[in-house]
């Protein structure tokens, strides 16, 4: 499988776009914020690699849409600290990525590229 499904290309994209709005967001927040050099470093961390696993989703890294799993299980585990609401919206998304990125279409997709040394 060459062409690469929409069930991969919505998620990766989605994973960029936020990756890229967040860290803009937290860049003019910081800006007017007495907020730690280590909250941003940590929470800039947490925007790159939205953005890092957008980017090999796209690519058809098999690892990328792992990470991107991970990357929504742990705002769901962080969002308990906040707001059942928090909790809900999350946990529908990571939902929604894992029902995308792990049906049979996906699966051949990044099956097809490991093999092919991506």
């Amino acid at each position: 499988m060459n062409k690469r499904p929409i069930t991969v290309t919505i998620p990766g994209c989605i994973l960029i776009a936020t990756g890229v709005a967040a860290l803009a967001f937290h860049a003019i927040d910081f800006k007017q914020s007495h907020a730690l050099p280590s909250e941003l470093v940590w929470i800039s961390l947490v925007r790159i690699i939205a953005i890092v696993s957008g980017v090999f989703i796209l690519r058809g890294s098999n690892w990328a849409r792992w990470l991107a799993l991970a990357w929504i299980a742990f705002h769901v585990a962080i969002s308990f600290l906040d707001s059942w609401q928090k909790v809900a919206v999350h946990g529908l998304i990571f939902v929604l990525f894992a029902f995308l990125l792990l049906r049979p279409e996906a699966n051949a997709y990044f099956r097809s590229r490991g093999k092919d040394g991506a």
